[in-house]
């Protein structure tokens, strides 16, 4: 009898290509998903783990919910796709009216993509376009922030600043002016109002010298995510965005990762009152179920657009799946859910519980730092707790306490030496509790046994 296990281990290696995964590791430590249910995943031999970074950030109310189920097989019933472009259909019509009532007041008009990457893309272009066609050209830079992530694609890439995942492309990139992200753990000062003050004025410094060729800034609001789950200062993005007003630089906030309730709030704009020119989300639009994204801009930025066609003002980017029915009609029906059960006062309540459960890693020797809203937190480990010595990047601390995870039934991704907990929104405090005791129990048994030289 074939052990279908073991075959469909030695087809993904023999096939598979993981995206943002090292070959070698997974061919020493292979894992094949089969299933889910609620906040749990099952692999291929039947052992089940808690999803402790919802698939890659994305998943709001487990796996297999039913209303989200059914959303699907009813709208499979009326047609699965047919193109945007040129015409639309009737679930991308009634998301971007909920989008529009959803999103900071202003933000109207919705341009569909299928990733965060395309939606970042869409909003660079969207940006340097916009200046072309209001008659000022030289506007064509833009601003990004250090460790900041913004996808994988090429202009997304050039507006990034992550030296492990871009620097072997930069050949092929644009240039981008970069200024300073308040990493309040990592600056000289240690102190929060210092460390946001001090990177306002770096970003107002370069605003001030070059606002007459910058088209935009770009920032990860209240949360960088692959950059090490860094929290942003209170008042950080608020300032930010008046500098922007005041040099007229369009501000693109970035919500891939954080929008859809992710930080406690519908989108992270809204912990400052922040209303960006362009805004980008994705990931937990869908409820984790099928890749839509979406880049929202106002009404001023449409109206440079909007032309006769032999202006050549017209916006000429799309893709094959834009404003897919079956996407779009699963993320009605997961905006449904969030009135329906309350989603985002839920996370408002449950993230206290997830902040009091953390505070005990302190006791830890090797936890540098607990950085956490809402539901997304990143527990930064080191060497040497005093001096925040960092350990030595080829010892593969953070990966391998992952692994222990893994072994203690809990998935999640490192980001270096940076653990992150980003479990489904719908996540029980029981389930909470469960899945932090797990972090906890393999950052103490890993670290524990970290050589004191880092």
């Amino acid at each position: 009898m074939i052990d279908k296990h073991k075959e469909l281990i030695e087809k993904s290696k023999q096939y598979l290509w993981l995206p943002f995964t090292q070959m070698q590791d997974y061919d020493n430590d292979p894992l094949i998903i089969e299933s889910g249910e609620g906040v749990l995943l099952k692999d291929t031999e039947g052992k089940t783990y808690y999803d402790g970074f919802s698939s890659v950030w994305l998943n709001v109310h487990g796996h297999r919910k039913k209303e989200l189920d059914d959303a699907i097989r009813t709208q499979l019933d009326k047609i699965a796709h047919s193109t945007l472009l040129g015409m639309t259909n009737v679930p991308a019509v009634e998301l971007a009216e909920r989008l529009a009532q959803l999103t900071p007041k202003g933000l109207d008009r919705v341009f569909y993509s299928d990733s965060g990457a395309a939606a970042v893309e869409i909003a660079l272009k969207m940006a340097f376009q916009y200046w072309q066609n209001i008659g000022k050209p030289e506007k064509q830079k833009f601003v990004t922030m250090t460790n900041g992530y913004h996808g994988d694609t090429v202009g997304a890439v050039s507006v990034g600043n992550i030296d492990i995942f871009h620097k072997v492309y930069k050949p092929l990139l644009f240039e981008s002016y970069k200024v300073s992200y308040p990493y309040v753990y990592r600056h000289s000062s240690g102190d929060t109002d210092v460390c946001r003050d001090e990177c306002l004025a770096e970003l107002q410094a370069m605003l001030e010298e070059r606002h007459n060729e910058i088209a935009a800034v770009i920032v990860e609001p209240m949360m960088q995510g692959a950059g090490g789950m860094i929290l942003m200062p209170e008042g950080f993005l608020a300032g930010a965005a008046r500098l922007c007003q005041e040099y007229d630089v369009l501000l693109i906030t970035d919500e891939v990762a954080t929008g859809f309730g992710r930080t406690g709030e519908m989108f992270a704009v809204n912990h400052e009152g922040v209303v960006p020119d362009i805004i980008t989300a994705g990931k937990g639009i869908t409820g984790g179920y099928l890749p839509i994204a979406i880049t929202m801009t106002n009404e001023r930025i449409y109206q440079a657009f909007y032309d006769d066609y032999t202006k050549l003002k017209t916006f000429f980017h799309g893709h094959s799946y834009t404003g897919n029915q079956l996407g779009c009609a699963v993320a009605l029906a997961n905006l449904d859910l969030f009135e329906s059960e309350k989603i985002v006062a839920n996370v408002k309540e449950k993230s206290m519980l997830i902040k009091e459960e953390l505070e005990c890693f302190n006791e830890l020797a090797h936890v540098g730092d607990i950085r956490h809203i809402g539901f997304m937190a990143g527990i930064e480990l080191v060497n040497n707790k005093e001096s925040k010595q960092p350990f030595q990047w080829e010892k593969r601390t953070g990966y391998k306490v992952s692994l222990k995870m893994r072994e203690l039934g809990m998935l999640t991704r490192p980001l270096g030496d940076v653990i992150a907990f980003l479990p489904p929104l719908a996540s029980s405090p029981q389930d909470l509790k469960a899945m932090i005791a797990i972090m906890k129990e393999a950052i103490q048994t890993v670290t524990e046994g970290a050589a004191v030289d880092g």
